[in-house]
């Protein structure tokens, strides 16, 4: 099996996206499955492979750190030709992606797609809702020819049904429950970042509008004073709102900046309770991390990741934007300790369920699936006997000749018979 994949972002970005696809592309090698790369260049030297190919490219102006390529389209040709795939991926809606498309319907390959953010929501935090349905008629035209769209939540699925979209088939994500765990060593990264404070509350994330991360200065004042005195926030991400935010916070919040995969791992280990208000996240895939870690998760009950955490179980479900609510939520869990350790104990035992190697074995099961139809749809095309097919049909497609010669061979046959 040969796949060529066409995304707009890719490790060492950083985003949900490029970790998903970087995790994936590295499993199909280890399953022996060849494939081929298109994505933009990336700002860091950090990661290079033969089996990528980058392209010249700007910052995408939504999200900064995610970067808009600048393909050329016959070197793309030329290259698929070459490589020719037996399916097309194509993981965002940008200048890549309408690549992968335009070739697969010229190359005539097989394509699926897969659905990672949610524009629309963003339109929202940066004023420009009134491109919303010129957006959702872009999106549903440009996934209407895949076979397969995947998307990651259930919630996902039902809004895209809404808007039209079909083909849909659910694409979860898994955790690494051995990088992710709660038995770090707590008491090193209270020193690393001098926490004396009683609890330690955590948020990991871009710093941007639309993670509605400019409620948290709001939440910790919300707190009462003697709960404010014993806490401790340690901000985990860096995005264009961090400024602001580092203005408004008070003295008890600590910004990190990004972290690697084991010190991000090490801080949720540490911290009593992940607060992530972002309401809009097709997935959310620190949430699972930190349930992973043992740590209860109070989130916003929006999109994903009121797929992942179950209300009063594994953490506690808020309305998007109200800072009270998400205030009350954490007194009422920072109050129970038996509570907040049942619920680190049950988001473990949910973690330890979602395996990346049994989600990745389904999707290529489902690439199989596509591939198999196409192939029997391409030998349905190109057999001649087929009786739905008519003779102007085949003479159309060049099998003129062959039809000619049994025309003749029977007018032969029925000549010799009369003379006898």
């Amino acid at each position: 099996m040969k796949i060529a994949f066409f995304t707009d972002t890719f490790y060492p970005d950083i985003n949900g996206v490029a970790k998903t696809l970087k995790r994936f592309t590295d499993y199909l090698s280890d399953q022996k499955i060849t494939l081929k790369i298109f994505a933009p260049s990336s700002q860091s030297d950090e990661y290079v492979s033969s089996h990528i190919r980058r392209f010249k490219s700007a910052s995408f102006f939504l999200y900064p750190e995610c970067r808009v390529a600048f393909p050329n389209y016959f070197h793309i040709k030329e290259e698929l030709e070459k490589f020719n795939p037996d399916l097309i991926h194509v993981a965002t809606p940008f200048n890549l992606g309408l690549s992968g498309l335009y070739c697969a319907k010229k190359l005539n390959i097989p394509i699926v797609g897969s659905y990672h953010t949610d524009f629309d929501y963003y339109l929202e935090f940066y004023d420009l809702k009134f491109l919303s349905n010129i957006l959702w008629k872009y999106m549903t035209w440009f996934h209407s020819t895949f076979k397969k769209v995947f998307v990651p939540s259930s919630e996902t699925l039902q809004q895209l049904r809404l808007h039209g979209f079909s083909n849909l088939e659910l694409w979860p994500r898994g955790v690494d429950c051995k990088l992710f765990h709660p038995y770090y060593d707590k008491l090193s990264v209270r020193r690393q970042y001098s926490i004396s404070k009683k609890f330690l509350l955590t948020y990991a994330g871009r710093l941007a509008p639309e993670k509605n991360v400019d409620i948290l200065p709001d939440i910790a004042q919300l707190l009462p004073p003697h709960f404010e005195e014993d806490i401790h926030w340690l901000i985990v991400g860096d995005g264009p709102l961090r400024k602001q935010l580092q203005e408004a916070a008070p003295k008890n919040m600590t910004f990190t900046g990004y972290l690697a995969a084991q010190q991000l791992a090490e801080v949720y280990s540490a911290s009593d309770l992940f607060v992530f208000p972002s309401p809009t996240e097709t997935f959310g895939n620190v949430v699972l991390e930190s349930m992973a870690s043992g740590t209860p998760v109070i989130g916003a009950n929006a999109g994903g990741v009121k797929s992942i955490i179950q209300n009063g179980v594994t953490g506690y479900l808020c309305e998007p934007g109200n800072a009270e609510d998400f205030a009350a939520s954490i007194i009422n869990l920072l109050k129970n300790h038996k509570v907040r350790s049942r619920m680190g104990f049950d988001g473990r035992d949910y973690a330890l369920k979602q395996k990346w190697d049994e989600i990745f074995d389904n999707l290529i099961g489902q690439y199989k699936a596509v591939i198999g139809e196409s192939g029997e749809k391409k030998k349905n095309d190109l057999n001649p006997f087929q009786s739905e097919f008519t003779e102007d049909y085949l003479c159309r497609n060049n099998y003129r000749v062959p039809i000619m010669q049994q025309k003749l061979e029977l007018n032969r046959k029925n000549i010799t018979t009369s003379k006898k």
